[in-house]
């Protein structure tokens, strides 16, 4: 079986593109292996460690990614002060809002499990790292591996400039995270979205279910079948229906990238038009891109070189290393148990890039799909005019409505149909979580 080496690459599916979640792993005794990722920065940020088990799915080998909750976490700095973690959302354990790294400041990572297993890393020394001088970008139809989006190879080459200090070692990498407009914002898969709780054993005419006042906000999914002789039938097939968004929305998609750099053959020189980043060209429309430039220990800058190696240097993501990397988080009582990640803390350079793509040649990834659909009609409410095309470039396939009333006639119902009718179908809300966010990031554009 091809394997995983760290979260970075499980992000890649579970992140980047959330409607996959199965993850191929190496054969290994256990039945599950612990994700442990997270990065302290000197940025004014969420200071976040994840954590997460890939499980073994007993009948098909897959790995699933499974949050890990309930952790006592604290991170201890300087090898005296302690500072506790605390969930947020499931597996996701962050800092106190005003904490920040600090330059020469070690940090350690401490945690113990709800089965009282206890974990941590080595010391981290966060090293300085010099500004990002410039960002440029270009076009190139051939960037990406024919293996990563169904042969689909355009994208935006990003090259910065950066001073290398010559006082000093550096160890650099560089990440990427993109933020587009996004004007879907929920999925109904076999159900349909309310805005209030359905009533229980509430019926209208053996076609609705009725919603009551209380607010619900989530996807309604019935059983399918009929829960009582006067309740509607539900399908046995089937479906997912799509919601656009209520408000503004910003989806957000994260770099897949490892790109590192021992700067011992350019020592206090300048670094001229580095690549820094591969931007698919999932969608015509404009967006912002967060460079990061960010300083790494010389153990960190190895263990993500031979990441790096190991994964982009064997024809693309398909074709991932033969070994996991264990990384510098052991369990105490068991050096040898499956732990899988890296935790380190650098300063970083951050710079916000509006990549206009007004030099892009041909269709972009999503307009694919965008050609295959006969109705982009988007519900009334929605703002602008794009966003199928990242629908598509997210999901592999096109926004599905949840046809309107009235239902007279020639005219398509629903699967299922509620009641009142007269905001069918609803617009749902911009979540604030890793995928999207409702707030406007920092250098976007209107």
């Amino acid at each position: 079986m091809r394997s995983v080496t760290l979260s970075v690459l499980i992000g890649l599916f579970t992140v980047v593109f959330a409607c996959v979640d199965l993850i191929e792993l190496p054969q290994v005794n256990n039945k599950d292996i612990l994700l442990v990722e997270g990065t302290l920065t000197n940025l004014p940020e969420p200071q976040v460690i994840k954590l997460s088990r890939a499980q073994a799915d007993p009948a098909t080998g897959l790995f699933r990614n499974v949050p890990v909750t309930k952790a006592v976490m604290e991170v201890v700095v300087n090898a005296s002060e302690v500072v506790a973690c605390h969930e947020t959302l499931e597996g996701h354990y962050q800092l106190p809002n005003d904490f920040r790294g600090k330059v020469g400041h070690s940090y350690q990572l401490r945690f113990t499990l709800s089965d009282g297993s206890k974990y941590q890393s080595n010391q981290q020394v966060m090293a300085d790292v010099p500004s990002i001088d410039r960002v440029t970008a270009r076009f190139n139809p051939t960037s990406l591996s024919a293996q990563l989006l169904k042969g689909y190879r355009a994208a935006h080459d990003i090259f910065i400039d950066s001073q290398d200090p010559a006082d000093q070692k550096n160890f650099y990498r560089w990440e990427w995270k993109l933020w587009g407009r996004q004007y879907w914002c929920h999925s109904c898969r076999q159900g349909v979205y309310s805005v209030y709780k359905v009533l229980p054993n509430t019926y209208r005419g053996r076609d609705y279910f009725v919603t009551g006042d209380e607010r619900y906000e989530d996807c309604f999914r019935p059983p399918a079948g009929k829960a009582a002789e006067e309740a509607p039938e539900v399908p046995q097939e089937d479906w997912t229906y799509d919601y656009g968004c209520r408000t503004p929305c910003w989806q957000i998609i994260y770099g897949y990238d490892i790109v590192v750099l021992d700067d011992q053959f350019i020592n206090g020189r300048l670094i001229n038009q580095q690549r820094v980043a591969q931007i698919p060209y999932y969608d015509a429309a404009p967006c912002l891109v967060d460079i990061r430039q960010t300083s790494l220990t010389p153990d960190a800058y190895r263990y993500y070189k031979l990441f790096q190696e190991q994964t982009q240097h064997t024809g693309g993501l398909a074709d991932t290393p033969p070994t996991v990397l264990g990384g510098n988080v052991r369990q105490v009582n068991d050096p040898q148990g499956s732990v899988v990640g890296y935790f380190s803390a650098s300063a970083v350079s951050l710079v916000h890039f509006w990549l206009d793509r007004k030099d892009a040649e041909g269709l972009s990834y999503g307009s694919y799909g965008a050609l295959s659909t006969v109705d982009t009609t988007r519900p009334e409410g929605t703002y602008g005019s794009g966003g199928d095309g990242l629908f598509y470039a997210i999901h592999q396939r096109m926004p599905n409505l949840e046809p309107s009333p009235p239902y007279l006639g020639e005219r398509a119902r629903p699967k299922v149909r509620l009641w009142p009718t007269n905001d069918r179908p609803p617009l749902a809300p911009c979540l604030q979580n890793d995928q999207q966010t409702p707030f406007k990031p920092e250098g976007w554009r209107d």
